[in-house]
């Protein structure tokens, strides 16, 4: 069953701050999806606890790189790609920061009902290292069937 137009993204991120222990963040969406131009591509809302207002993200994938786009309560734009150096302003409604994303190995499986992206990176935040990431995410069509984060 090829991809459909509905599909469920979940992402899934790991912080590691040199301590003993690791900052977790799972969220699950419903999302559209489109291919175009040899690029994937994921739009769905982002509801930000504590807030009314929702973000707009977009994500892009190629064969050898992750975007993410947010715009709405916050806005930012990041870019994920091995041994390459990303800079983005981050504005939330406290203010803005500078974000760093220094990319690691960024992998990603694909069938036919389903896409799997792991990428690892550096962030740093105001040029100050912060932490070492991973974030994975799985995009699979509405129908598919069981979903889940394992394997990724």
């Amino acid at each position: 069953m090829p991809m459909t137009k509905d599909v469920i993204i979940g992402i899934s991120g790991l912080q590691f701050t040199g301590e003993e222990n690791s900052d977790s963040l799972e969220m699950i969406a419903p999302g559209e999806y489109y291919y175009k131009n040899g690029k994937h591509y994921i739009k769905y809302e982002e509801v930000i606890e504590g807030f009314s207002e929702t973000n707009h993200n977009l994500v892009k994938i190629d064969q050898t790189r992750l975007e993410l786009t947010k715009k709405g309560l916050t806005n930012l734009h990041m870019i994920f790609e091995e041994n390459k150096k990303n800079l983005s302003c981050y504005q939330t409604p406290f203010g803005s920061l500078m974000i760093g994303i220094e990319g690691g190995p960024v992998t990603i499986r694909e069938t036919a009902d389903q896409i799997r992206v792991n990428a690892k990176y550096s962030l740093a935040i105001n040029y100050e290292h912060v932490a070492d990431c991973v974030i994975q995410m799985n995009i699979q069509s509405k129908d598919a069937g069981d979903f889940s984060f394992k394997d990724l």
